[in-house]
């Protein structure tokens, strides 16, 4: 205890001292001296490349300790959960492990049963007309089909939004089956909005484009709606939305078995609970490897910038998460925002995901905040344009080019916008390619993959980029640091 409190003293000192240096500056900080500027300027002296690489090193010596992977449900994924805890702790932060659950194994036991019971009657057939979604709870059901925000007959290129939104399902009686239409977001998404909604079953069926009409099986993570759900042909879902009043029986047959992980919620002793700052990043990688650039480069930087800032005076509170089990379905994440309060998610200021930030053949991406780049996705909620442009003004201010991507809800940020939490953050690159214009900003080699060993297990640490590491490790502690002590751009 006494050589803690010891070093604990010794690093106050020291930021005191760097601090005070920069004050007795005529000119300490380019924005007018302000006292955001003043902490960034610090905080990005302090954190290193170098540093967020030896957390890195001993991910990776994870990893080889137990069979390569630092996966959920894995015992590399408990190791990597101790590492990051205990490093927090000794730091002097708050420091929670929280609970999720996520699906350890899954066994259909018999074929599923898909009956049209009035005002006909006909049996579809499985694996040919649908097949059960993996994880499907076990369930039997018999009841009237709603359609969600159907689009019939299809468009000519997939669009349908079927069940994206909560709002989709404003008008849908709790207790009947959701028929939903394939499209453009994830059938995670909409199989947990219809388990909001009250549904007692579900039946996703394929859009109706060319390619898009059989049912095929497919492992969707998601078994949280409770209910038995099926993945039915294009055919079976346009003849329920057209049948008036049909009812149908819906049986699943499964054995679902749930195992637990824990997220890591690092939170700083100061600062008003009132204005909370998160930073996440996931700790877990895929099965295959052990998941170095994705995602031990954003668990390197924020855990590095955690450690120090863990003397600074933040006005608002700042909550580090390390995120389990997001590469089976953004488990983690979507569960502590589910588990939040209307009270609680309204003290979030903001969120902040770095999700892969060394990609070895890497550009510097920044969440399309404002939908500026008008591709994809639209724009965060009020206050993402803000965290952007406040992420762009650090490249600026070297002279580094930047480029914007795209909020598709592969990462943790999604849970938080889908509740109306600002959001952004940095992006290196997964398996997509990298075009000639990127070469010219970042380097590199057009027609390649960002990151050629992504979900591989040659993702080690031969496959991180250490200037990137270098670069993006202060753009995250330079972030932090000014919404650590301002937010007044968030609306």
């Amino acid at each position: 205890m006494r050589t803690y409190l010891r070093r604990g003293i010794v690093g106050a000192v020291s930021v005191t001292a760097t601090l005070a240096l920069f004050l007795a500056q005529p000119t300490p900080a380019t924005a007018g001296g302000s006292l955001d500027d003043v902490f960034a300027k610090v905080l990005v002296k302090q954190v290193t490349g170098a540093n967020a690489k030896k957390h890195l090193n001993a991910l990776q010596a994870i990893a080889d300790a137990n069979g390569g992977n630092r996966a959920a449900g894995t015992p590399g994924y408990d190791a990597s959960r101790d590492y990051v805890a205990d490093k927090l702790r000794k730091a002097g932060y708050k420091v929670t492990l929280d609970p999720i659950n996520f699906v350890q194994g899954w066994t259909e036991n018999n074929p599923p049963t898909l009956e049209l019971t009035a005002p006909a009657g006909k049996a579809y057939v499985p694996g040919t007309d649908f097949v059960s979604f993996e994880p499907s709870p076990a369930g039997d059901v018999t009841a009237q089909v709603q359609g969600v925000d159907l689009v019939l007959p299809p468009t000519p290129a997939p669009s349908s939004t079927s069940g994206c939104e909560t709002s989709d399902f404003d008008g849908f009686v709790a207790g009947r089956i959701a028929l939903i239409q394939r499209g453009t977001c994830a059938f995670a998404t909409k199989i947990r909005n219809a388990g909001f909604a009250g549904a007692s079953g579900i039946i996703v069926f394929n859009e109706g484009q060319p390619g898009r009409t059989d049912p095929f099986p497919l492992d969707i993570g998601e078994w949280r709606a409770g209910v038995p759900m099926v993945f039915a042909s294009f055919a079976v879902g346009n003849e329920l939305a057209a049948t008036p009043g049909a009812t149908v029986r819906l049986k699943v047959d499964a054995t679902l078995t749930l195992g637990t992980n824990h997220n890591v919620i690092a939170e700083t002793r100061a600062g008003s609970s009132k204005n909370v700052v998160m930073v996440g990043a996931h700790l877990d990688s895929v099965p295959v490897g052990p998941g170095i650039n994705d995602n031990g480069s954003g668990t390197a930087a924020i855990l590095e910038t955690a450690l120090q800032m863990r003397h600074f005076p933040v006005k608002n509170k700042v909550r580090f998460a390390f995120w389990a089990a997001e590469e089976i379905g953004l488990l983690g994440s979507d569960q502590y925002v589910e588990g939040l309060s209307a009270t609680e998610r309204d003290r979030i200021k903001l969120y902040l995901n770095f999700d892969m930030v060394a990609s070895p053949n890497y550009a510097y991406k920044l969440y399309d905040g404002d939908d500026s780049d008008a591709v994809g996705s639209p724009a965060g909620p009020p206050g993402s344009a803000q965290i952007e442009k406040q992420l762009e003004a650090f490249y600026d201010r070297r002279g580094l080019g930047h480029v914007g991507t795209d909020f598709d809800g592969r990462s943790d940020y999604g849970p938080f916008i889908a509740v109306g939490i600002p959001a952004g953050g940095i992006f290196t690159g997964a398996e997509g390619i990298k075009t000639p214009e990127e070469q010219a900003l970042f380097g590199g080699t057009a027609g390649v993959a960002y990151d050629v060993c992504y979900h591989q297990a040659c993702d080690t640490l031969t496959n991180v980029d250490m200037t990137a590491l270098d670069v993006n490790a202060d753009a995250i502690a330079d972030s932090v640091a000014r919404f650590a002590f301002n937010t007044r751009a968030i609306p």
